[in-house]
Formats: C-alpha cells, structure tokens, sequence
C-alpha cells in the first residue's frame, strides 16, 4: 500500500509547529491533499469518512510507528541538537519498542501548540461519539490514576494498521486482549440434521442477518429498535447448537468467534468486566456473530447478596446485560438448559430455539449422511433398527462412526463389522454414565 507519503507529510506538519514554536516564523501548517496517496485503502479511508486535517493528522500519527519506527527522534533532534526535555511533545517509551509512541498530548501540540482554545478543539477528536471511537479506529490508552488522560498512548487498531499497511484485514487470534477463536465448517445446511421447527427458526435468524441493514437505514427504523439480534441455542450437548451458529455466518459471509469463558471470567473483582468490554469493542461495528459457548457460567442465574462476591457477580451480570443490548450484531447464548439462564436474559431475547434430542427420523438420516460413501458396511448391520434401538445425538453419531472407522482400518479392511460398530455406540453410552444392552 502506498504510505510512503505519509512521512513526508507528517514531517512537514511538525517542522511547521517547530518553526511556529522556536523561530516565531509567520508560518501556517500544511494542507493534506488524499490524492497525494494516490489510490490506496488509506486514501479511501479518509474520502469515503471525510476526515478533516485535525483527523487526517491524529490518523498519521497513530500509523507512523508501525511504518516508521524511529520517525519522531530526527525530526525533535533538529530542533533540538543538544537534547533536552520537551514535555508539551508528550511522547512515552514502549516495552519493546525503542523510538518514541505519539500520545494525545503529541497531538495537541502538533495541532494547536499552546492555544488553549484550539487544542481543546483538537481533544474532541479522542470523544466517543467521533468516527474514531465509534469505528475503533483508534484511542487512547489508559493511564495510572491521577494522571492527564493526554498523556495516554495514541494506539491504532491492529485491524486499521494492518488494513492501510498492507490492504487486508487480518483476523484476530485467540489471546488474552481477545478472549474468542474464529470457528468455521465445511459441512452445508443438508449436513444439519434438526426437527422441523428448529430449523424454521433457525431460517428466522438467517432473514435477520440479510435484511437487518436494510429495515434500519432504508426503512428508517434505525432508533426505533433495538440494534443486533439475541438468541438463546439451548438444548442437549451434540444437537447441533455450534454448528448452526457456524453455518449462519458461513452462509452470510460473517466470522463465527467462540468466546473462550475460562479467558473472561476472573476471580479478581471488575476483570470479568474488563475482559467482556475489550471483546465487545473489538467487536463493534463488525458483522462477527459472538458464540457464547456454556453460556451458564457466567449468564446464569444471580443469587441472593450473602456477601461481597455475590454482590459483584450480579454486577457482572448487569454489565453483560448492558453490553449484549447495546451490541448490533448477532449474539447467540448456548446453554444445555434453558432454565439456568438468568430471567433478566431470557425476557431479552429475540429469539429462543430448542435443539432436541433427534428422534428416529433423524438419527436415521444422520446415520446415512456421516457414514462414508466408500465404505461398505457389514451385512448384518441395519441402520434403520440402529436408528430405534440407540438414543444418541449427531455428536455421539460421529464419534461412533469415528471408532468404527478406526477399527476398521487397523484390520486393513473396507467393510465395517458390527461388532467394531456397536462398540463405538457402547463408547458414547458409557462416556455418559449409561448402560447399554447390545442386540
């Protein structure tokens, strides 16, 4: 991407303040003019949002180290041949990072200098209703209690630096910052195997993920509803529930992120918080759906305040409500039972879809879709009497085909016996604490 004048440009904004400030030149900063970047995802960026000069410069600033590490040192040091402090610059030192990390305080003075008027001007840039925040282009930095806000670093979002550096977005990993993990399928819609009403549902909330935009901006209900969608998936474990929310967005051309609970639920007071409103604004203004997998453990039910833990843990509760309700995507709660999500949640909900157990139908259908077609099966074996005599679930379908399969490859053969097959049912019984008469 072309960013090799950006630079240059900021370099001339700065010298300008520098001449302003040192030399009392009648000097005046430099316009911007996008087509200097020719066509580039940055030069878009900034016609498509209309960026005036204050935002074209902040963006820079915030871009510069990741294109320009040691950027800031020669331009100071021309001003500054014999070192110094310079304070009103604003400036911090990185962990890793050797040059120097702009702050707001950096971008005060490079725009407004010491005019007290401007430079509050120049403040509103970093407020949250500015296309910055709401975009989460850039912010910010949090700093230790009692010091300016200013004086927090300017940081880039990894997806905006990656975006204007090299065209693409790359997709978040799983870590500590980003508590979930993009999940996919490469199975379709005839692979799911759900009762009739669940699957009408489940058609529910693909009309939603289509049309939504449309029914907000272009028939003017944007205000008058709520923004995103929330549904609750309750029902056994291996019905289904992950693999709809999979193919919805593989089918609306939307990322599917598994929030990882054991990574956002903390024992320590106000971290759960903290971790849920990091997600949550990575996820703003992006057509991800959130999958909260077991959502029972930290969406269940809130107890009676015996003690200070409990207190918190109904604040938590409160914060997550506040959070999914404000969301405008695709939120989706997975629990095995309904009844131990809190009620404040359920009322919430736009929609409620019960994955039940699969009947013999169903389980006869699942039989024939994930047995392999190059494979023969053993002539005693029928699927159908399989199908009535054993109550399992497509997960414990798979993972009995699964060590049938096995089995039947050790003993260097293409037909699977019976024998390997009924064990494999025996397996999934057993991991369940059930006992099981094989006929």
């Amino acid at each position: 991407m072309n960013t090799s004048k950006v630079p240059y440009y900021l370099q001339k904004v700065i010298q300008s303040r520098f001449e302003l400030e040192f030399k009392q030149n009648n000097i005046r900063l430099p316009d911007f003019r996008p087509e200097e970047l020719e066509q580039s995802e940055l030069a878009g960026f900034i016609l498509e949002n209309r960026l005036s000069f204050f935002d074209v410069v902040v963006l820079f600033l915030a871009l510069i180290p990741h294109i320009d590490p040691g950027f800031f040192g020669p331009v100071i040091a021309a001003y500054l041949p014999n070192g110094g402090d310079f304070p009103e610059f604003g400036g911090v030192k990185g962990k890793n990072h050797r040059g120097i990390l702009p702050t707001g305080e950096t971008a005060l003075y490079i725009l407004a200098g010491k005019d007290i008027q401007k430079r509050m001007e120049v403040a509103r840039i970093f407020d949250e209703e500015h296309l910055f925040a709401r975009k989460n282009v850039l912010y910010l930095d949090h700093v230790n209690h009692g010091e300016p806000k200013m004086s927090g670093r300017l940081v880039m979002d990894e997806e905006y630096v990656d975006l204007f550096t090299t065209g693409k977005i790359s997709k978040p990993r799983l870590n500590s910052d980003f508590p979930a993990e993009r999940i996919t399928t490469g199975l379709e819609w005839n692979d799911l195997v759900l009762q009739e009403k669940t699957m009408d549902e489940i058609k529910e909330i693909e009309i939603w993920l289509k049309h939504n935009d449309t029914l907000l901006n272009n028939w003017g209900m944007k205000g008058k509803i709520k923004p995103g969608f929330r549904v609750l998936f309750h029902g056994p474990a291996g019905t289904g529930k992950t693999m709809t929310a999979c193919l919805l967005g593989k089918y609306t051309n939307r990322d599917v992120y598994r929030i990882d609970l054991s990574m956002v639920v903390s024992k320590y007071i106000g971290e759960t918080e903290k971790n849920l409103s990091r997600l949550f604004d990575k996820a703003a203004n992006k057509d991800w759906i959130l999958f909260f997998d077991e959502a029972d453990s930290i969406f269940g039910k809130r107890t009676n305040v015996r003690d200070a833990h409990d207190k918190y843990a109904n604040q938590e509760v409160s914060y997550l409500l506040q959070r999914i309700e404000s969301h405008a995507g695709l939120v989706i709660l997975a629990s095995n039972l309904k009844s131990n999500i809190d009620a404040s949640f359920t009322r919430r909900f736009n929609s409620m879809v019960e994955f039940e157990n699969p009947g013999v139908a169903e389980r006869l259908l699942l039989w024939k879709n994930y047995l392999p077609e190059n494979v023969k099966l053993d002539k005693k074996i029928s699927l159908r009497e399989v199908a009535q005599k054993y109550d399992l679930t497509g997960a414990n379908i798979v993972n009995a085909i699964h060590y049938a399969g096995l089995k039947t490859l050790e003993n260097q053969s293409t037909t699977i016996s019976r024998n390997d097959l009924m064990s494999g049912i025996q397996k999934e019984y057993q991991k369940e604490g059930k006992m099981i008469r094989l006929t």
